[in-house]
């Protein structure tokens, strides 16, 4: 949990981005890859001025600096920081796909998405709700022990 939280605020430590929303903690099951524990969940919504390119990066330096090892394709990590929209840019570049390619089909992502932002619309796809409305929902648990507070 100390990961999530200090993950969170390393994304927000620098200049460009200002926090909007954040969902609920949740617990949730592994989809695809090796067998493995369960992963804590959280979407949050932030408003940049960063092009997508450095908003990548930053991503990519905060789980490294986290410990983030990629050894295994979907494998257990320490922390896994996804881009999964940037307003309604769509990118096909290998290294940044826009908006997320799998998002539509993940419980995991559209669960807290959808307690962060209602109304929230995954461009190309739809309304958060409506895909969610269409998915298994039964690998996403609440954590309602657990908490993340708003960025610094």
């Amino acid at each position: 949990m100390d990961y999530l939280q200090s993950g969170l605020d390393a994304l927000f430590d620098a200049p460009g981005m200002s926090f909007v929303a954040l969902s609920p903690v949740y617990e949730t099951d592994p989809v695809g890859g090796p067998s493995q524990g369960a992963f804590l969940n959280a979407v949050v919504i932030a408003e940049s001025s960063l092009d997508p390119r450095t908003l990548l990066d930053r991503a990519l330096g905060v789980e490294d600096a986290f410990g983030r090892v990629r050894k295994e394709h979907w494998g257990p990590r320490t922390l896994d920081v996804d881009i999964i929209m940037v307003g309604s840019l769509m990118s096909d570049e290998a290294e940044l796909i826009l908006p997320h390619p799998r998002a539509h089909e993940r419980a995991f992502v559209l669960v807290p998405w959808a307690q962060a932002d209602a109304s929230a619309v995954l461009p190309g796809r739809g309304s958060v709700a409506a895909l969610l409305a269409g998915l298994d929902q039964s690998g996403v648990r609440l954590r309602a022990d657990l908490s993340l507070e708003p960025p610094l």
